[in-house]
């Protein structure tokens, strides 16, 4: 059963790579536009190329049975209709864990979903894996620690249950690996619910320094974030943050379920990643 690891260079994708290879999968392929900076495992198979360029698909998937697709909605119907060419049979998507939420509304505010919906309809074999919050987001929050020793952001009671993306992309190779998952959504998180107070407590504990939360309003949030992300991607970032101080999110057992081990804990990833917190 040949793979193919699409965003290989990415933050999830590269490590999709590695727990393949760890477990002894013989036909993997991986999806970049830069092998150098991929730096693939040895006998892992390169096809240079990005799902964001369609042109660059068919190669990729020729000989193909299962894919983990990387989220990008802008380009699905192209990979959509590449693989129905290729003859994959089962996609594996990282998706979000807002798709749900995403089907109930808008059309024009499908993110998640939207890739969700077009594998689907496109008639393969599927899992859909549900992420919530990355720990590794909260690496934003290094400069203003490094400056400042504080972290600002909305809505300081909103809990989350941020996960490793380690911890994802173990859960990605087993289904990708495993048929009786076919057919599922598996919503997936760490195995705590925190707020971002007790994230930067945990992160002041790992580098030994006092540091301190700052909330800011939901304007004040947007006026912040925007010149970097955009002001709609603001607003939706600072709407979920209010989604979660209304629903208390509350952890899924999804990645000990799939993997066998206990989901890597806040404080683990915290002290594992101190130096980048540190000045």
């Amino acid at each position: 059963m040949a793979i193919l690891v699409t965003g290989a260079t990415g933050s999830v994708g590269r490590l999709v790579v590695d727990e393949l290879v760890a477990a002894g999968v013989r036909d993997v392929r991986a999806l970049t536009n830069n092998p150098a900076k991929a730096a693939l495992p040895d006998g892992v198979e390169v096809a240079r190329g990005y799902l964001g360029k369609p042109a660059t698909l068919p190669a990729a998937l020729d000989g193909i049975d299962t894919v983990y697709l990387a989220p990008l909605p802008a380009s699905v119907d192209e990979f959509v209709t590449a693989a129905q060419k290729a003859g994959v049979r089962r996609v594996v998507v990282l998706s979000g864990e807002p798709a749900e939420y995403e089907a109930q509304g808008d059309p024009a505010g499908w993110h998640y979903y939207k890739v969700e919906r077009a594998i689907e309809q496109g008639g393969f074999d599927f899992v859909h894996l549900r992420p919530g919050q990355f720990m590794n987001n909260t690496l934003d929050w290094a400069p203003s620690i490094k400056a400042e020793g504080v972290v600002r952001g909305p809505y300081a009671g909103a809990v989350q249950t941020p996960i490793d993306l380690g911890d994802i992309a173990s859960v990605a190779s087993v289904v990708l690996q495993d048929e009786s998952y076919t057919g599922r959504k598996l919503t997936m998180s760490g195995p705590e619910a925190l707020t971002q107070p007790e994230e930067v407590e945990l992160i002041a504990a790992a580098i030994g320094r006092d540091l301190r939360f700052e909330e800011l309003t939901p304007e004040q949030a947007v006026a912040r974030w925007a010149p970097s992300m955009g002001e709609e991607t603001a607003e939706w970032l600072v709407d979920g943050f209010r989604m979660m101080a209304e629903y208390r999110m509350t952890p899924e057992p999804t990645v000990h379920e799939v993997t066998g081990r206990p989901a890597k804990t806040y404080r683990e990833w915290a002290i594992e990643n101190a130096d980048a917190f540190r000045g």
